[in-house]
């Protein structure tokens, strides 16, 4: 009998110990407690994601070019205002087009979405290597891509797109079809909205009783991966209570455990605060000393914008080296492609996410769950020669990311990854017969490979550094890619 008696406290004392190991950590809502929140190790290893600029601004789909189309309603007004200011291009385009009178809310209509395809979205997602997706839940605008009583009540007017425009549920059915091809999910939600009138009127009662519970609704609905906050600089991260929400998020929320957020919740937390930093249209962060992710259109413009024309957008090769870069600093990339109003995805912006996937097929090895190596590039010199199948580049220098001292001579031989002691070159033109990785050796019984390639490739150290053998390139049977990996185990 007392050995029952003490089974069955040792099996209570056990089943005691897995619900205080399974219960969520419990975080107070100030930025000390919050900031100990570990972020999701998911997001450090998926690399890749698509962000999806998609409105009532799609309709007009226009600004000047080097200008966030999305931000239409914001310049039209101000270039309305201000005939001198850099908006006035966008009240020029809108009253030559549509006219004086016709406001941006008579936009709403013509929003219909009645080509989007949500299944055939995923496909791409997926055919490009995107690991995770975030869609504007509700841009700077206002307008929810999900049925939002907030939103109805706060605009007095039918202001959500189940209710209005296309009259279905946007951001859940995408939801769905993306997480069936076991891509996560998420979205990007702004905090603020221009000319929402409690918040022209009262930015307190707007934060607590729009902003607020307007935020809960679409977390517990949609259960995201992922939220990029934003629009959050006219006010500090106290008067959004961004700490309470966060506090609700970490330890309330249906998804508290796995959510991932950025830094956008106040005007004084962008790399300070929140589970990842941001960069937009920039070169990254330094170093991997806390996540991060960079974020960029095709183009100029988040939204799609109908004055940019083929020159505008990077090419599939720009766009991959991008990633590399980004990746062997210790970041993420988020490319964000502009459907237009009918739900298309533009077809450049398609095959650009096609091309990428492709090289993934081959790289993606030395994409997913990397992290940086000690060196995070190798510089050359020398003249690059020109292969048949294309042309090298000799120097990587997209919107000024990486910039060689000598850009006459100097060029980007490898940007460098790592998994443990598992060392990938990651070599923007093809190598020729050998590589030299300067700095390293290599363990006996090391291997080196080259990605997409069968056969072990020979190698060997030469005073500090390591030489691989490589095959001719037709031999290889690879198809031309716009990157070449070779894979060394057991460097050092």
């Amino acid at each position: 009998m007392r050995k029952g008696v003490w089974v069955i406290l040792l099996l209570t004392l056990v089943s005691l110990s897995l619900g205080a190991q399974s219960k969520p950590g419990q975080y107070a809502p100030r930025w000390d407690s919050l900031d100990q929140r570990p972020t999701p190790p998911w997001f450090s290893d998926a690399k890749f994601g698509i962000f999806i600029h998609w409105g009532v601004y799609s309709v007009p789909a226009w600004g000047p070019v080097g200008q966030y189309a999305e931000w239409y309603w914001n310049h039209l007004n101000k270039g309305k205002r201000e005939p001198q200011s850099v908006e006035a291009g966008t009240w020029k385009f809108h009253l030559k087009n549509f006219g004086a009178d016709f406001d941006y809310k008579d936009f709403v209509p013509q929003f219909k979405a009645e080509l989007f395809d949500p299944a055939h979205w995923a496909d791409v997602f997926a055919r490009s290597g995107a690991k995770y997706v975030a869609l504007t839940s509700k841009h700077h605008e206002g307008f929810c891509l999900w049925k939002n009583q907030q939103a109805n009540q706060s605009w007095g007017r039918s202001w959500n797109s189940v209710d209005a425009g296309p009259r279905r549920d946007l951001l859940g059915d995408l939801t769905t079809a993306v997480r069936n091809r076991g891509i996560k999910m998420g979205f990007y939600y702004s905090l603020y909205e221009w000319y929402n009138p409690l918040w022209l009127t009262d930015k307190k009662r707007y934060v607590s009783e729009h902003m607020i519970p307007q935020f809960k609704d679409v977390v517990t609905r949609y259960q995201p991966s992922i939220i990029f906050s934003d629009g959050e600089w006219d006010l500090p991260s106290s008067e959004w209570r961004s700490e309470e929400l966060l506090a609700w998020l970490f330890n309330e929320s249906p998804v508290r455990e796995e959510v991932v957020v950025n830094d956008r919740w106040g005007k004084e937390c962008r790399h300070k605060h929140g589970g990842y930093y941001t960069t937009e249209y920039g070169a990254g962060m330094k170093d991997a000393s806390h996540p991060w992710e960079e974020s960029r259109g095709m183009g100029f413009s988040y939204g799609y914008n109908r004055a940019e024309t083929l020159e505008h957008y990077h090419s599939s090769e720009e766009l991959i080296w991008t990633l590399i870069d980004l990746v062997s600093k210790g970041g993420n990339l988020l490319l964000d492609i502009g459907p237009t109003a009918d739900g298309l995805i533009p077809v450049i912006m398609e095959e650009r996410l096609i091309q990428i996937g492709d090289w993934l097929k081959i790289n993606g090895e030395a994409i997913y769950s990397t992290r940086p190596w000690r060196h995070q590039l190798q510089w050359g010199t020398g003249k690059v020669v020109e292969e048949k199948f294309g042309e090298h580049m000799t120097g990587f220098d997209i919107n000024q990311k990486v910039r060689p001292k000598d850009p006459a001579t100097a060029r980007v031989e490898a940007f460098f990854t790592a998994k443990g002691n598992t060392l990938y070159a990651i070599m923007p033109h093809w190598p020729g017969r050998s590589f030299r990785i300067q700095g390293i050796t290599a363990a006996a019984g090391s291997s080196a490979t080259l990605l997409g390639y069968g056969k072990p490739l020979a190698w060997k150290n030469e005073a500090s550094d390591l030489v691989v053998s490589c095959p001719d390139w037709m031999e290889t049977g690879l198809p031309p890619q716009s990157a070449y990996t070779l894979k060394v185990t057991s460097v050092k």
